[in-house]
């Protein structure tokens, strides 16, 4: 492999920003596909999630893409190649959703641009989310013949309500960075050019904070995660089945062609 060809280690980059003491940055870096993850990527972020975890010199992660683009979610070549394997292993995102689930660092997102489906869904699993003016929040899950996933069943109607979450992991309605502020998805909108360092700051903040105090009032607001992990095995095993689906690889199959 040639220097100048492109890894899993290129298109995710793991940081540690010299001006932002104790933070561990998880960056999105595909941007000529989107920043859409393939299983590499997904494996990559998993091991950064769970070395941070025994990492005390890490004391808070911050999720970041590029400009105009957090992530447009699953790379569809890459889904529809699992969904043809025949391989009864679940998705390198299976992992990746459960390590955010039991990452015991706060995690923050700084959101510019696109953010679909798990580009969405991640951020139920922040403790705070700066997100730019131009930001789209959109998760077509059923468009794609799938369900919704990382728990956001179960969080998404926690924080928006019935409604909102049926529109936007149901009906795959699209959310402004407006939208989703008012429900709650989303801390604070900023213009563009200031999410990197706004994100930044908030975790170097957190970051400073005494870690044991943080560990524990952190703990005590998400509350015990089992409901989580719970439902996380269920729409796995959903999710599973319909990747599988005649209806789903029809529908991978359409957006290929777009």
């Amino acid at each position: 492999m040639s220097a100048a060809t492109p890894t899993a280690n290129s298109h995710v980059l793991i940081e540690r920003p010299a001006d932002y003491e104790g933070v561990l940055v998880i960056r999105f870096n595909r941007p000529k596909k989107k920043n859409a993850i393939t299983s590499s990527m997904y494996h990559r972020m998993t091991a950064a999630l769970e070395n941070a975890n025994s990492d005390d010199t890490i004391r808070a992660v911050a999720f970041l893409g590029t400009e105009g683009c957090f992530s447009a979610g699953n790379d569809m070549a890459d889904f529809l190649a699992h969904a043809v394997s025949g391989t009864d292993e679940p998705p390198a995102a299976a992992l990746f959703i459960r390590a955010l689930a039991l990452a015991e660092k706060p995690m923050v997102s700084g959101v510019d641009g696109l953010a679909i489906g798990i580009g969405t869904t991640l951020n139920l699993h922040c403790d705070l989310t700066i997100a730019s003016s131009r930001s789209l929040f959109k998760t077509p899950f059923v468009d794609l013949a799938l369900v919704p996933e990382a728990a956001s069943s179960l969080l998404a109607p926690r924080v928006m309500g019935h409604q909102r979450a049926f529109a936007m992991l149901v009906a795959g309605e699209g959310f402004s960075a407006d939208a989703a502020h008012e429900a709650g998805l989303v801390w604070k909108v900023v213009e563009p050019q200031a999410v990197e360092a706004e994100t930044l700051a908030l975790a170097a903040k957190l970051s400073a904070k005494p870690p044991q105090a943080l560990k524990i009032a952190r703990d005590l607001v998400r509350g015990p995660r089992d409901d989580v992990l719970a439902r996380m095995d269920e729409e796995l095993t959903h999710f599973s089945a319909r990747l599988k689906s005649a209806e789903a690889r029809a529908a991978f199959e359409a957006f290929m062609r777009r």
